[in-house]
């Protein structure tokens, strides 16, 4: 009866606040694009690849170097070289990546993959549909799906090996005439009163080289040597990620991730292709076991493998046992606080990091391809390094409605589903799981922001605010007693210690009141001649 009694009460509260954001949880639509042919081959045409005997470029032959071909450099490449740019790419290894994480992509990812003409890219690499997870928690289940009724039917999120789809991204923009591909190391950028001139950097064979361009785009990645000469990087590492890749089994619901909350540490399921799930196990940083000496091993087998679904319990355990099969990837957060500097700009893992429990790294890193895109389309002559920077720097507020909303939702799921032995912690946990099971507005909002598909601000303030007077309800009713009050003040300490610190990271006037940003109203200079860009 008390449970009725909070439901009534949070839906009629909330309801009366969705009034006034109302606007926020309506889903981007979808417009339908036509799709590009496949690719045919999964080797780097030669036609693009640099062959150089000297030691430096000429000033003047290329118009943009991007240093780093992952999902970010590569699909950026590909979206600036079809506008007619001379795009120059340098990868340190453009060898098939073998990395544990950068596998998901939501739905709201796969719409901006669309819109750069880069579709095509998850197919023939087994990738596999997917629309959401169910949640385990005490022996009951809660189903999130990502919202796509309003949308045609091949869009959904689509999981694979994150290699396979670098590699057919970085073989979609080297197919282009004006898109050079090299092998190389950036050591540092070129310097020239304070103006980025362009890189320094390695081949294959050791040789010092140096590029020219009157833009550089650094995207190098999470272990990026260059960010700190373009930002002021505050890396937090809060857990690990435990990697295992499960074979002979199925998850219990086709096109469906799982995720496990429980003691000690939460798992997180996921097909990878047709005949692979990728289980993750996400560690805090102080107590990760070392897998060199076997501690992993009976980490896993003792105290991860009871809490592991029966279905998929004996491939759990076969995993454990291959050798190589268990990998550890740092759980990187860092909040975006770039600082202008004329000739370069710096985007993806390299700019902005959340927690890669819930996957959606991919999915901001291609909204920021999008965005710089758009903003580079109308400027004719990229000479004027210090003009170009203060436009350009209306990048780092167009890209926080995806950006923040998809961090910020990343980080605080994070601790919520990690164990604790905090009652107030637990209690949270608890009410999380029932807003969702609220349905309605409740499940669905929180969804679509979490498939990229509701990237707003205001509606992740709604929702909290709803989820704080479900949570509150839940300990003051059927009758609020003082015990019961000093619970519902503990639960609201709590939710805010959590969630406020990363609004504040993420910039409170550039998420809410984007509008009172200058740079939100930089207009494209028109300074030079006018070249005919291809469309």
């Amino acid at each position: 009866m008390a449970e009725q009694y909070i439901v009534g009460v949070g839906a009629v509260i909330a309801s009366l606040l969705g009034f006034l954001f109302l606007y926020c949880n309506s889903l981007i639509r979808f417009r339908g694009l036509s799709k590009l042919k496949r690719a045919a081959s999964m080797e780097f045409p030669k036609g693009n690849s640099v062959n150089k005997t000297g030691n430096s470029e000429g000033v003047g032959t290329t118009d943009i170097i991007i240093v780093g071909a992952g999902v970010a450099g590569a699909a950026l490449a590909y979206s600036l070289g079809k506008d007619g740019r001379r795009v120059r790419m340098i990868e340190r290894d453009l060898n098939m990546p073998n990395r544990i994480v950068g596998e998901l992509l939501y739905p709201g990812g796969y719409i901006k993959l669309i819109e750069l003409g880069l579709e095509d890219c998850v197919d023939e690499i087994d990738a596999q549909q997917f629309l959401g997870y169910t949640l385990y928690k005490d022996g009951k289940e809660t189903l999130v799906s990502y919202p796509l009724e309003k949308f045609q039917s091949h869009i959904s999120g689509r999981t694979s090996h994150n290699g396979r789809f670098v590699q057919r991204l970085r073989i979609k923009a080297a197919s282009l005439h004006n898109v050079t591909l090299e092998q190389g190391t950036v050591t540092s950028l070129i310097e020239d009163n304070g103006i980025v001139k362009g890189v320094h950097y390695k081949n294959k064979s050791g040789q010092v080289l140096t590029a020219y361009a009157p833009l550089t785009i650094v995207c190098d990645g999470c272990f990026s040597n260059l960010r700190r000469s373009l930002c002021y990087p505050k890396v937090d590492i809060p857990s690990y990620l435990v990697g295992l890749t499960l074979t002979n089994c199925n998850l219990p619901k086709k096109n469906y991730g799982a995720i496990i909350l429980g003691h000690p540490s939460p798992i997180i399921l996921y097909p990878v292709s047709s005949t692979e799930i990728r289980c993750m196990v996400d560690v805090p940083s102080e107590k990760v076991p070392s897998v060199s000496n076997g501690e992993m091993a009976c980490y896993l087998k003792t105290q991860v493998a009871p809490k592991v679904l029966p279905e998929l319990y004996n491939s759990f355990m076969s995993a454990i046992e291959k050798k190589g099969n268990i990998r550890i990837m740092p759980a990187k957060i860092m909040a975006a606080a770039p600082h202008l500097t004329p000739g370069a700009l710096l985007i993806g893992d390299a700019l902005n990091m959340r927690h890669a429990i819930t996957g959606g790294g991919m999915t901001v890193a291609l909204s920021d391809v999008v965005i710089l895109r758009d903003l580079l389309r109308p400027l004719h002559d990229l000479s004027d390094a210090f003009t170009i920077s203060k436009y350009l720097e209306s990048f780092y507020t167009l890209r926080k409605p995806m950006s923040s909303t998809i961090n910020i939702l990343a980080n605080v799921l994070q601790k919520v589903f990690s164990a604790s032995s905090n009652p107030a912690m637990e209690n949270l946990q608890h009410t999380f799981l029932g807003y969702l099971r609220l349905g309605g507005v409740f499940s669905y909002g929180i969804s679509a922001m979490l498939s990229g598909l509701c990237p707003r601000p205001l509606s992740l303030a709604f929702h909290f605010f709803s989820l704080a007077i479900y949570g509150v309800g839940r300990l003051l009713l059927p009758f609020p007693s003082p015990k019961r009050l000093w619970d519902g003040a503990k639960f609201l300490w709590v939710a805010s210690s959590i969630l406020l610190p990363y609004i504040y990271s993420e910039g409170i006037r550039q998420m809410f009141f984007p509008l009172t940003v200058p740079a939100y109203y930089r207009t494209p200079p028109k300074k030079g001649p006018k070249r005919n860009f291809m469309h």
